[in-house]
């Protein structure tokens, strides 16, 4: 194994005596294997291992960021040299620049996040198999005509350094199986998936129910029509209601707002959810796939309230973006090895209700159960939503048919006032919306 704390020594060093003012270095480690099945065959076996730098270098307001899968002590020098030399003719930009020393993250326990399995990694053979207990589950459903079935495993590790003193890494592992269950032919071919991922692989489901959840889904869709046109409520299933939070986020984001691009820009401190209703952030979650101690420019993560009892409470932040509209980090930097920090959530609860999902299929009486979307138009200024979907046409309470080929539309800012949460969030997710229930949308369908 490559030690990573080593090559972000080398590079902070290296920026230095090329010239630099401060520094900040990321290395990264990795492996992937995946299988992919397809009618029976094996279609791809793919291994993926790799190690990857990155550099960013700031000298008087400016900065620059290089990046090289080359780790040898003459490639790093001449990084350095180079981002030092591509610094130097970069416009200034006064907010950009490392973290104080007393802002940096200093005591985290990585055993408290299980991030990293301890078991060993599978080998090719062991994930084909599981790949085709899943295909197979799936095909011995009456009606399944193809099967799509996938496993793969990776491992991530990287180290995170600065010049400003700090130093961390972590490492991540994730297991997931997969399959997309195909029914009938031509023009009234229909599709569904399934899919399950977890950082342990004793966490993980059997191959069975994912691919008999899979088949069982796709021959719910046999049959589908478009819905009326009019005015409907519209009830999005959890394996798609996180999409609609995920808008609130992107508008919350400090780099949107900086900008002046977002539909939530004047929305500080006033109600953009129902009463009662939150957006919580806890990176510190254990055994969730975007738990971290730190973020991308080493300030401790805390848990914190996006949205509280509706009201929208602050922006997602960096540090350069917290300085541009006058306010400290939220410890959001997210950032790879070729760009510079920039905002990003990481494990999201929106709170859940007090009712089933079936409970709101009941009291929506007629419309529409969405449970895929395809494509979209977000005008991320104003929040007007446009998005083609498919689901389930709900007649007096009750699903009466599957439909397709259907546009649904809104504004996000009403739209979000309006939503009912079921309480059917799955608990091992990063992002834990249940499904939610929103009146009067507009549907264009026959």
């Amino acid at each position: 194994m490559t030690d990573l704390s080593r090559l972000t020594d080398a590079l902070i060093t290296a920026a230095k005596r090329a010239g630099a003012e401060q520094a900040d270095a990321l290395a990264v480690e990795g492996t992937s294997i995946s299988i992919d099945i397809r009618a029976g065959k094996l279609e791809q076996a793919e291994r993926a291992e790799g190690t990857e730098i990155g550099l960013r270098v700031l000298i008087g307001g400016r900065q620059a960021c290089v990046s090289a899968s080359d780790i040898s002590d003459a490639t790093i020098a001449r990084l350095a040299e180079r981002a030092v030399a591509m610094a130097r003719e970069a416009p200034a930009d006064p907010h950009v620049g490392l973290a104080d020393e007393s802002q940096i993250a200093r005591d985290w326990n990585l055993a408290d996040y299980e991030m990293t399995d301890p078991a060993p990694e599978p080998d090719a053979q062991m994930l084909e198999a599981s790949a085709r207990a899943v295909e197979n589950a799936a095909m011995a459903v009456k009606g399944i005509t193809q099967v799509e079935a996938s496993a793969a495993y990776a491992q991530r590790k990287m180290h995170l350094a600065a010049s400003n003193g700090f130093a961390g890494g972590y490492g991540r592992t994730s297991h997931s199986l997969s399959a997309v269950a195909f029914t009938g032919e031509g023009t009234a071919m229909e599709r569904d998936w399934a899919a399950e991922g977890r950082i342990f692989a004793a966490d993980m489901p059997g191959p069975d129910g994912i691919g008999a959840l899979a088949a069982e889904r796709a021959l719910q869709r046999a049959g589908a029509v478009k819905p009326r046109t009019g005015t409907f409520p519209v009830l999005f299933d959890e394996r798609v209601a996180s999409s609609l939070i995920g808008h609130l986020l992107s508008a919350s984001n400090g780099a949107a707002i900086a900008r002046g691009a977002s539909w939530l820009r004047d929305a500080l401190g006033t109600q953009v959810l129902p009463k009662g209703m939150s957006v919580i952030e806890d990176p510190h979650r254990p055994r969730i796939s975007a738990s971290r101690p730190f973020d991308g420019e080493g300030l401790p993560t805390a848990r914190r309230l996006i949205v509280d009892d509706g009201v929208l409470m602050g922006w997602t932040l960096d540090l350069a973006t917290g300085r541009k509209l006058g306010m400290p980090s939220t410890a959001n930097a997210a950032r790879g090895v070729s760009s510079p920090p920039s905002p990003a959530t990481s494990n999201i609860d929106l709170s859940p209700g007090a009712l089933t999902r079936d409970d709101l299929i009941a009291q929506m009486g007629t419309g529409l159960l969405v449970t895929s979307m395809i494509g979209s138009t977000i005008n991320p200024t104003t929040g007007d939503y446009s998005r083609g979907a498919a689901g389930f046409w709900v007649e007096n309470g009750q699903i009466s048919h599957p439909v397709n080929e259907c546009t649904i539309a809104g504004n996000l800012r009403d739209m979000l006032l309006r939503i009912i949460a079921a309480n059917d969030a799955r608990a091992h997710l990063s992002t834990r919306v249940p499904s939610l229930l929103i009146e009067g949308m507009t549907l264009a369908g026959a």
